[in-house]
């Protein structure tokens, strides 16, 4: 028998589809992972946290809370009486556009009131972002766990394997390292790799922005790692952290040329030529003839 509380939850979802013809096309929802954290504690129906919980998720979608670049950070409560509540939330690049953003980031905010429903700390992630909230600072705290992996059924042919995962590789090495140094707006890579025998193999990473560069680094060599897992052989696959975020493919998934760009970083001062200095003076008495 169907549980009441999927049935709770399935509602919203299925109120979403309907109201946003955009969202049924997307396929991010059939993977999804959560977490309901007991180590900070739980929160009681109608509480001042619970309220400053629900104010606080209703406003995730909206440009205020936002970076402009998927990323939201934002708090709502009084630190001083212990209810105040925290949340990041991240639209992966893969969706970035709007309102698939808005419409990942709507569903995650139901999943997580009815499969957390009295969790202090809880955590949302699909194919498409990652919605987490605590009663404590996680801006800039990266969290490996739980991770989701997933492959494409296809398996690389056997007469170019070692080529392709050779190629791979290469590609997600270079992809980490430029995700990594990237700034604090957007934390993001996307590159192709081809090969003489192979399909062209395109790759994307991506950490929240509000990680360090070692943080992202971290996260994204265990990401990879635990890759080859569960799809090792396969012509595609993904993992999904709560703080990073990586994919392979043999098409391109992404256009590439719709992404934002980031602001122009601001032209250096033109250097003045060096003022001369002046001429000595000469001093002294002046004689008439």
């Amino acid at each position: 028998m169907v549980s009441s509380r999927f049935l709770c939850l399935l509602f919203p979802i299925l109120l979403l589809i309907a109201t946003h013809q955009a969202f049924a096309e997307e396929d991010w929802l059939a993977y999804q992972s959560h977490l309901c954290s007991n180590n900070k504690g739980n929160y009681t129906t109608n509480s001042t946290y619970h309220r400053n919980l629900n104010t606080l998720l209703s406003s995730l979608p909206s440009n205020n809370t936002g970076n402009g670049y998927g990323f939201y950070n934002s708090s709502y409560g009084q630190s001083s009486d212990n209810n105040q509540v925290y949340a990041i939330a991240l639209c992966y690049m893969v969706n970035i556009d709007d309102p698939g953003c808005s419409n990942c980031l709507n569903v995650s905010r139901y999943a997580l009131i009815e499969l957390c429903p009295n969790q202090k700390e809880a955590m949302f992630f699909t194919d498409g972002c990652m919605l987490r909230y605590s009663n404590s600072l996680i801006y800039g705290t990266m969290e490996t766990a739980p991770s989701l992996c997933m492959s494409n059924p296809q398996d690389v042919p056997s007469s170019t394997v070692i080529e392709f995962f050779e190629k791979l590789r290469e590609l997600l090495g270079s992809l980490r390292s430029e995700t990594a140094a990237a700034g604090s707006l957007r934390k993001f890579a996307y590159e192709n790799a081809s090969g003489e025998n192979i399909q062209t193999i395109y790759g994307l990473t991506q950490c929240t922005p509000d990680l360090s560069e070692q943080d992202c680094n971290d996260c994204l060599i265990g990401a990879i790692g635990g890759l080859y897992m569960c799809s090792n052989g396969k012509i595609g696959g993904r993992v999904i952290r709560p703080s990073c975020y990586f994919l392979y493919e043999v098409y391109a998934y992404i256009n590439i040329s719709a992404v934002k760009p980031l602001p122009s970083l601001p032209s250096p001062p033109l250097s003045s030529p060096p003022i001369s200095p002046p001429p000595p003076s000469t001093t002294g008495n002046s004689q008439g003839f």
